[in-house]
């Protein structure tokens, strides 16, 4: 491999082959309600990027649902509760606590990954994040995206770069794991400016990063300027030359969790190539070890 995996990852620090079991529960976002904006990302999908979470009011049968999907190809397995939909710190302590606590109740469940935003992990969430880090290893996964100012303002994000660093800066001191999400293909970037991204988020101090393919789903502002005209989504191959060109600022202690995002087929307008998920995964890791 050319990068060092998740799967490895989880292998070294559980012992075993291990899933993530995406849940959602019942989120919403300041981008959405108000706060900080109303639409929400320009990007973001009507299920706040969890269109392949559980659904449902009860945490527990949601992750039994999600156990069952996978529960065949991981007998005997483990599994981390991810807490996917919106922004997951996004409600009072006491809530919080509630979920996180029961989410981690199960012995299958040997850790949480919260997906949230930098802006919405005040003192009091971060020392529950640490409470319960000690009891089962937690992760929390920060939507970066991108670090330059004209991308940030097109894609709507909602803060300024630095609250971000000061996230990563708390959790870590907090003993806690970060995961920084990242987007290839934005308009008017190039690699190089990917590249720069991921290179902050690694000098930031994050211990994992998610590389996003940028694409189009029905229902999305994105969409609107996409059937204007207003930009392109890549093409595979382009793809994979960002892709290398990002990899090559991530050292082999930071831990690349995903190399490309899809959209649900049934809302994807575009890149279709990105539908194809094993093949698109077979391409760009030959192309990462020919390169």
């Amino acid at each position: 491999m050319t990068y060092r995996s998740l799967s490895d990852h989880y292998r070294e620090k559980f012992g075993c082959k291990v899933y993530k079991l995406s849940i959602d529960a019942g989120f919403t976002c300041p981008n959405r309600d108000g706060t900080c904006g109303s639409g929400g990302c320009i990007f973001c999908s009507g299920r706040g990027s969890g269109d392949f979470a559980e659904s449902g009011t009860d945490i527990s049968g949601q992750l039994e649902g999600a156990k069952a999907r996978v529960e065949a190809k991981n007998k005997g397995g483990r599994y981390i509760a991810y807490f996917q939909a919106f922004t997951n710190t996004y409600a009072s302590v006491e809530k919080l606590r509630k979920l996180y606590y029961e989410a981690i109740a199960p012995e299958e469940i040997v850790g949480l990954a919260i997906g949230t935003r930098p802006d919405c992990l005040g003192d009091d969430v971060v020392a529950l994040l640490a409470e319960i880090n000690a009891v089962k290893p937690v992760s929390v996964e920060l939507g970066l995206q991108t670090v330059h100012e004209a991308s940030v303002s097109y894609i709507r994000r909602g803060y300024v770069n630095q609250v971000y660093f000061d996230a990563v800066t708390r959790l870590k001191e907090a003993g806690l794991e970060v995961v920084t999400h990242i987007i290839l293909g934005l308009p008017g970037e190039t690699p190089e400016m990917a590249a720069e991204t991921t290179a902050a988020a690694v000098a930031a101090g994050t211990d994992g990063v998610k590389f996003h393919l940028l694409h189009v789903l029905q229902g999305t502002d994105l969409a609107k300027d996409y059937e204007d005209r207003a930009f392109r989504c890549l093409e595979l191959s382009e793809y994979a030359h960002w892709l290398k060109t990002c990899l090559q600022e991530v050292p082999p202690a930071v831990t690349v969790h995903r190399i490309t995002g899809d959209g649900a087929k049934k809302d994807l307008i575009a890149p279709l190539w990105s539908g194809h998920k094993k093949r698109v995964l077979n391409f760009l890791n030959r192309y990462l070890q020919e390169n």
